[in-house]
């Protein structure tokens, strides 16, 4: 068998899982008797080509959105999330346990997670992570890159800001209901301040190395020992400009791979593609082209890695670099099925 035939084997054989891929925004900018079909043709395709078996459906809150029509949105793209999944039954499942997605995966569906990214429609209301526990969200980050009513985004760093009152009552809230702490897009303090109170295990759904590339969106090998300390893990983000100040290469990715893995343990790092050019693609009017996002270009790649097809890639590269086959199968999906596994829709014992 040859090098390329073996990745091509391994990847087949794996659990692949997808941290952060925020194709919702797609779906819901159709018509809604449109979301099922709308998946089943344009992504469906996409993630059955890369492998995937997992799937966490974040839920952003585009600018115009905020704050007055958050929560509206909020519940659009959930009740959307599960309406695609009604309609594609045979197919995908939304899940609220890693029992349901291990029984999911085992079916030969595609297990899908619903989470939220900066919670905006929740502003300061604690009391609504419940409501939206009971809707189905499992995961949940505190912020966006600006200020949120629970903590600073990373894009306000300069302020050195831990978690609000409210940012501390929210991780409480999370942790009792069994919904993953997502630090991914917080602030440098607040991602401290979350590992000093946190008592379970958290997630990076899409943040990479610092060391490697000192962008605030990437987490420092300080806070990614702190992750793994915990019991969580962390999901490279695959967004070119955040790997590199060069042009990026998937080199340049498993590069970022193997440094979460030496200060964290192979057995904590997750991949968290944020596969966003389609979704730009698909959300943005022609007449205002999106070209930056938080000052770094928001039209640059990985070659091959543009969307969730070339996902097989990852594993010949990882391959190519000598890692061992249970290290890519961890990498690959088995890390963050084993943390959904243990943690997701679990009430606190507290």
């Amino acid at each position: 068998m040859t090098a390329l035939s073996f990745a091509g084997a391994l990847h087949r054989r794996a659990v692949v899982a997808d941290a952060h891929n925020d194709l919702l925004c797609a779906v819901v900018a159709r018509p809604p008797e449109r979301w099922g079909s709308f998946f089943r043709e344009r992504w469906m395709p996409q993630l059955e080509a890369g492998g995937v078996d997992l799937q966490v459906l974040p839920v952003f809150i585009e600018d115009p959105y905020r704050p007055e029509a958050a929560l509206r949105r909020t519940l659009l793209m959930i009740e959307a999330a599960h309406r695609l999944a009604e309609e594609n039954a045979g197919r995908v499942a939304l899940c609220r346990t890693g029992e349901d997605i291990d029984r999911t995966i085992a079916d030969g569906r595609i297990a899908l997670v619903l989470a939220l990214e900066g919670m905006p429609g929740l502003d300061a209301d604690v009391e609504l992570i419940t409501t939206m526990h009971r809707l189905g969200v499992r995961v949940g980050s505190l912020t966006h890159f600006g200020r949120g009513a629970f903590a600073d985004g990373s894009g306000e760093d300069a302020a050195r800001s831990r978690l609000t009152g409210a940012g501390i009552a929210a991780v409480r809230e999370m942790e009792r209901v069994g919904m993953l702490v997502d630090l991914s897009h917080l602030g440098a303090a607040g991602v401290s301040h979350v590992l000093e109170i946190a008592a379970r295990p958290v997630i990076a759904t899409h943040s990479s190395a610092r060391a490697l590339r000192d962008h605030h969106r990437n987490l420092s090998d300080e806070h990614l020992a702190a992750i793994a300390a915990g019991g969580g893990v962390i999901c490279a983000n695959f967004f070119a400009p955040f790997l590199d100040d060069e042009p990026a290469t998937i080199d340049r990715l498993v590069d970022h791979l193997e440094h979460i893995a030496a200060i964290a343990g192979s057995e904590h790092v997750g991949l968290g593609p944020d596969f966003v050019r389609e979704v730009i693609g698909e959300t943005t009017p022609p007449c205002c082209v999106v070209t930056e996002v938080q000052g770094v270009p928001a039209d640059v790649y990985l070659p091959g890695l543009e969307g969730p097809e070339g996902l097989p890639l990852v594993t010949e590269a990882l391959l190519r670099r000598g890692w061992a086959e249970a290290d890519v199968l961890g990498v690959l999906g088995g890390n963050l099925q084993r943390l959904f596994r243990g943690q997701l829709g679990r009430p606190s014992v507290r």
